[in-house]
């Protein structure tokens, strides 16, 4: 296993690395380099599970993560040391505090829902972002609320989002959650797989910009991103999120 060595720091922001999207695409290519390096040659589906348990060498757990914002659920959880998480018992009706041992990833069962894997792959892997990028942040916590760290939803498949400042835990969240669509969706094999497709599908300048023909709105927002994440195992969401990153599908300029 590798982890980060992050060539810039920033060290009043708790050691959190200071990267550009390029460097995490780079750091996803080596780490399926030596994980699955077929995953770099033809389009597939990366199996979160397996990657965090025999790649990472982590525990996975799966509970009812206790949230007191019903508008901010928690998806997924990482512990960098023995720490404890607040979960629903659905037997006793009530809250409790359980143990999760370090080097853990606590997954909701509301993403493991039939109907939601590609949300499944995409919390697993966001979790194992934060493992492979930040253990200088966590892993010498000296603070036991900072031994597990809680990922809510809108931290999830969000990695487009664009925002002129962000907090330092707003930064290891898109860091986490860019790294989540590099590992699943590496540019090695997704950009010729959507030229590809895009020229299958009669649009010859390798981009659709949206508004100018229903037909085309449809194949961007529907159908290519159907395709994806039938071969990726990603959301629809994920997939039309990546697009947009990539300069794919673009806004209307009208």
């Amino acid at each position: 296993m590798i982890r980060l060595k992050a060539k810039r720091v920033d060290h009043k922001g708790g050691n959190t690395p200071v990267l550009t999207n390029r460097e995490i695409d780079e750091f996803a290519h080596a780490v399926l380099s030596y994980y699955k390096p077929e995953l770099l040659e033809e389009p597939g589906k990366i199996r979160f599970e397996h990657f965090l348990e025999f790649y990472l060498g982590v525990n996975i757990f799966y509970e009812d993560i206790y949230h007191e914002d019903p508008e901010r659920p928690i998806f997924g959880a990482t512990a960098f040391q023995n720490g404890t998480l607040k979960v629903f018992d659905k037997d006793e009706q009530g809250v409790k505090i359980v143990n999760i041992p370090a080097n853990s990833v606590v997954i909701d069962n509301y993403v493991m829902q039939e109907g939601k894997e590609g949300l499944a792959t995409f919390t697993g892997l966001h979790e194992a972002g934060h493992l492979l990028m930040h253990w200088e942040v966590y892993g010498g916590a000296a603070e036991p609320g900072d031994r597990v760290i809680c990922c809510y939803r809108e931290s999830i498949e969000s990695f487009y989002v664009k925002a002129t400042k962000r907090t330092t835990l707003e930064w290891r969240e898109y860091q986490a959650d860019y790294f989540a669509a590099a590992i699943a969706m590496p540019n090695a094999t997704f950009k010729p797989f959507v030229h590809k497709f895009l020229r299958e599908h009669g649009v010859r300048k390798g981009a659709i910009i949206l508004g100018r023909d229903e037909d085309l709105d449809i194949l961007a927002e529907v159908i290519l991103p159907e395709g994806i994440g039938s071969v990726y195992g990603v959301s629809k969401r994920a997939a039309s999120v990546k697009l947009r990153k990539l300069g794919f599908v673009l806004p209307s300029t009208f």
